[in-house]
């Protein structure tokens, strides 16, 4: 069941309309935005899914009160429809969907899709491979942070968890954290696809060996090559 690969002809069927839509957004409690292209996208899984893999539980961030129920179901879709949305809604390309996939607790696939720039990485799928000095390092850092990072190599902060994830994989970054934390749907596509790619992996400060994460909470993770 190539489940990411069919969520992903159905993004990029309709990435027209999700783009159409990115000029309409909504703030957040939180005080991040989330565009009605996010909502889009995240309906199109939604509906996918119900009419085709009625026993897939969605796992999704803009879903949180159905979150808790159906982390707990043996089949499990985990979703961020849209990562990277202050870069969606500001016209920029570097956002992304990230999609992952579980049954009994166990992985079994991954796709990080970035629909305006490369094109995707997908579990089982080859990469060509390149080595970097470049550290890639979470929008959510203060300037405190940032005056406190280690010496000696490129820092980026491109605010999209997928892109960044996707170019630690690739090796075009030599390392990828966030010492804040995130949550489960920004993280876990990339963790896994890192696992596979052979890169450490920590989360919390442990190794991180392909387990389901919580979606009720954040994880502080770091990969690099």
């Amino acid at each position: 069941m190539d489940l990411c690969g069919q969520i992903k002809e159905k993004i990029e069927e309709k990435l027209p309309e999700i783009l159409a839509l990115r000029n309409e957004k909504i703030l957040k409690e939180d005080n991040s935005y989330v565009s009605k292209g996010d909502l889009l996208c995240e309906q199109l899984i939604k509906d996918f899914l119900a009419n085709n893999y009625p026993d897939v539980a969605l796992v999704s961030e803009e879903s949180p009160l159905e979150n808790v129920k159906n982390f707990k179901k043996d089949k499990v879709f985990i979703l961020d429809p849209i990562d990277g949305t202050e870069n969606f809604v500001s016209g920029l390309k570097e956002w992304g969907v990230a999609m992952c996939y579980y049954e009994n607790g166990v992985h079994q696939q991954s796709m990080l899709l970035m629909p305006e720039l490369y094109g995707h990485l997908k579990t089982g799928e080859p990469t060509e491979r390149f080595q970097s000095r470049i550290c890639g390092i979470s929008s959510s850092l203060t300037k405190e942070d940032i005056l406190k990072l280690e010496p000696g190599f490129e820092y980026r902060i491109i605010g999209c968890c997928v892109y960044n994830m996707y170019n630690v994989v690739k090796g075009s970054y030599f390392s990828f954290e966030n010492p804040k934390g995130a949550y489960v749907w920004d993280i876990i596509p990339g963790l896994n696809l890192a696992l596979e790619h052979n890169l450490s992996v920590s989360v919390n400060g442990k190794p991180y060996t392909g387990e389901l994460l919580d979606p009720s909470e954040k994880y502080i993770f770091k990969v690099s090559n």
